[in-house]
């Protein structure tokens, strides 16, 4: 007798450890919730140690781990922890970013191009890689990176520099680690939002000649709502996109399409 087909189980994250870093808002945090609806246990990491831990209390079997990835040791310190309470991570979601705003690319002043690479590109390999060996090890594993659609296309004239600089190495590492680690069953895939409101935006979304700008822009005229990155994020971290890798998934409303 042939089997009943159950098109949303592989979506179904029972068992699995998810750690997310930037989790202690925005996207970090709701996707943090989403992985727990779906039987997953999330990892949630960020520097902001009270938020966080206000955070793991309203998500079912969510644990916290203060840490600023940016910096090496505590990226180190931050995967002891997470072994150590947990074991294993099965899922990675690089989602920690920095940005500097609207500044002319001649005004930014080199250090700060050099912190926001370092949150936005540097960190997420270094992070990847601590996690890596055990991955290889296990012959599983799944990373999910998050970029930006300004990581394909310019940000201007919102000037970005650093951060389209950022997202787009962030987008050409994925393809790199991907086919680096796909013979050990490592999957490496980014999602590249457009506008969505969180605390990187907030400037934005509270001028209305900016959410103008957004919605000029975006064929479906609309900014994003953040629940609408919940489908994206959850088939990329789960096994209903077990054969999909070294790829990015462009969720923006139609506005690379342009």
């Amino acid at each position: 007798m042939t089997s009943p087909i159950d098109p949303l189980a592989p979506f179904r994250l029972d068992g699995k450890t998810v750690l997310i870093t930037g989790a202690s808002s925005g996207l970090g945090a709701r996707f943090a919730a989403v992985a727990a609806a779906v039987g997953a246990r999330p990892i949630l990491v960020a520097r902001r140690a009270e938020r966080l831990r206000e955070l793991a209390d309203e998500i079912p079997g969510a644990i916290s781990i203060a840490a600023d990835i940016a910096d090496p040791d505590g990226a180190r310190a931050l995967v002891d922890e997470a072994y150590e309470r947990c074991e294993r991570v099965d899922v990675l979601v690089n989602n920690a970013g920095a940005s500097e705003g609207g500044v002319n690319a001649e005004e930014l002043p080199l250090e700060e191009y050099d912190r926001i690479v370092g949150v936005n590109q540097r960190a997420t390999f270094h992070l990847s890689t601590l996690l890596a060996p055990k991955m290889i090890e296990r012959r599983s594993g799944c990373i999910v990176n998050v970029a930006s659609i300004h990581g394909l296309c310019a940000a201007a004239p919102n000037n970005q520099a650093a951060y389209v600089a950022s997202k787009s190495a962030l987008i050409g590492l994925t393809r790199e680690l991907a086919v680096q680690w796909a013979k050990h069953g490592i999957r490496v895939n980014a999602i590249a939002p457009a506008y969505f409101e969180t605390e990187l935006t907030t400037t934005m979304f509270s001028n209305e000649k900016s959410i103008a700008w957004i919605e000029r822009n975006t064929p479906l005229r609309r900014p994003a709502r953040i629940d609408e990155l919940d489908g994206a994020m959850l088939f990329l971290a789960s096994d209903a996109s077990s054969y999909v890798t070294g790829t990015t998934l462009v969720v923006d409303g139609g506005w690379t399409a342009r």
